[in-house]
């Protein structure tokens, strides 16, 4: 009788791992580059999205990749490739350099979605783009200085990782306005760096007061820098906000931010959505189920519905709703 429940036993044993088996091998196999969550709350909040949104009790075998640089995204690229992902998902360090491992999954039947970023090639080598629009934010952002009506604008401009989508998007507006407009100038400009650094854009700043440059706006492409510089400002007593000398101006909405947009202490911060977990999982439910995705633009894309908050507008409601935590 012992050996008959032994051999019952090893039986439902050997048939549990066969079951797991079969349920590993029915999970959707994805691999997901993304940038340091540690670059921003926006990034953090972009991770935290991204693993809460592919799990095993959703369905997916996921494998996630911390790349800051071009070609370590291309190497992780590469490496899920050839390790027979179904799904490639990708936020983009840099714009370029993409096409040879994109063509690479094509060819091997991997399908990628873009998220966050975008990147310069052929849009028929990527699935679809669950993006912002960041052009649109940097467009937004100088339509609203613009409805200043400054006599001159003299601009600190802190920008982010060169070459990257967000960067591009939110400089160019910016250097364009300041081309077509004699009262437009860029006094100072520089970069937090590949991880958007707070301390970079604080140097930044103490160099340009240092050097005796006059400047009335903080133009920083997120939220952190754009907190860098005013720790910069504060050392030196120089006053900011509503009714200061400098009008600060960011991008992201963490909620930290839009506290100080609220209190005065900033003027303007440009909101760009983090969450396109959702999105991409069900396009991918809507091809596992044999569907085809409808509604993407000339590019694949679906992009995310953004706003701006300024300091005489904004609620207590909205850092509530909008403030990412």
């Amino acid at each position: 009788m012992k050996k008959f429940i032994a051999m019952l036993l090893t039986m439902a044993l050997v048939l549990s791992c066969f079951a797991m088996a079969l349920a590993d091998d029915e999970l959707i196999k994805v691999g997901i580059i993304n940038l340091d969550p540690a670059e921003s709350g926006y990034r953090t909040a972009n991770v935290k999205n991204l693993q809460e949104t592919f799990t095993v009790e959703n369905g997916y075998d996921a494998t996630f990749a911390t790349a800051t640089t071009g070609k370590d995204q291309l190497d992780a690229f590469q490496g899920f490739v050839t390790a027979g992902m179904k799904y490639i998902l990708v936020s983009a360090a840099d714009t370029t350099g993409w096409d040879e491992v994109l063509e690479n999954a094509k060819e091997v039947g991997v399908k990628v979605f873009l998220f966050d970023r975008m990147i310069d090639c052929d849009p028929e080598l990527y699935t679809a783009a669950v993006v912002s629009d960041m052009r649109l934010e940097g467009e937004k952002a100088v339509a609203w200085l613009e409805s200043l009506g400054l006599e001159e604008y003299k601009i600190l401009h802190i920008q982010g990782q060169l070459g990257s989508a967000a960067q591009i998007g939110r400089s160019d507006p910016l250097v364009e306005k300041c081309e077509a407009e004699a009262n437009w100038t860029i006094v100072r400009e520089g970069t937090g760096g590949d991880s958007w650094d707070p301390n970079e854009a604080r140097k930044i700043a103490e160099a340009a007061i240092d050097a005796g440059e006059d400047f009335n706006i903080v133009y920083a492409e997120n939220d952190g820098m754009a907190d860098g510089v005013v720790a910069a400002l504060d050392a030196k007593g120089i006053s900011h906000g509503v009714n200061g000398k400098v009008i600060i101006m960011g991008f992201d909405c963490n909620a930290w931010a839009l506290e100080k947009v609220l209190a005065g202490e900033w003027n303007y911060d440009g909101q760009c959505s983090p969450f396109q977990a959702n999105k991409i999982d069900e396009l991918i439910k809507i091809l596992e189920a044999g569907g085809e995705i409808e509604g993407l633009n000339e590019l694949n894309q679906i992009i995310n519905d953004e706003t701006y908050f300024a300091a005489d507008t904004i609620t207590a409601e909205d850092v509530e709703r909008y403030g990412l935590k």
